[in-house]
């Protein structure tokens, strides 16, 4: 079961990290040739797509640490009102 969970977070990070940036990239591409501006809005959707892809990242990490934390935590127990 611990196999199966940790592929789903691996596959979790990789989308997490993969779509934002293909999706504003393609956006710009469409932009750019649909209103026929520069190709400054295809690296301006680049960067805003590289932007979301590291706090995708970072907030997927955060969560595989707290995951981590809890796991070894000697005293599982958790009342309704500490749930997060």
């Amino acid at each position: 079961m611990k196999d199966i969970n940790l592929l789903v977070w691996i596959t979790q990070l990789g989308l997490t990290v993969a779509a934002p940036l293909a999706g504003f990239t393609l956006l710009g591409v469409w932009i750019q040739g649909h209103f026929q501006l520069g190709k400054w809005v295809i690296v301006l959707f680049c960067a805003i797509g590289l932007i979301s892809a590291v706090d995708g990242f970072r907030s997927t990490l955060r969560m595989l640490s707290k995951m981590e934390k809890r796991k070894d935590d000697p005293n599982p127990t958790t009342s309704f009102n500490q749930h997060e």
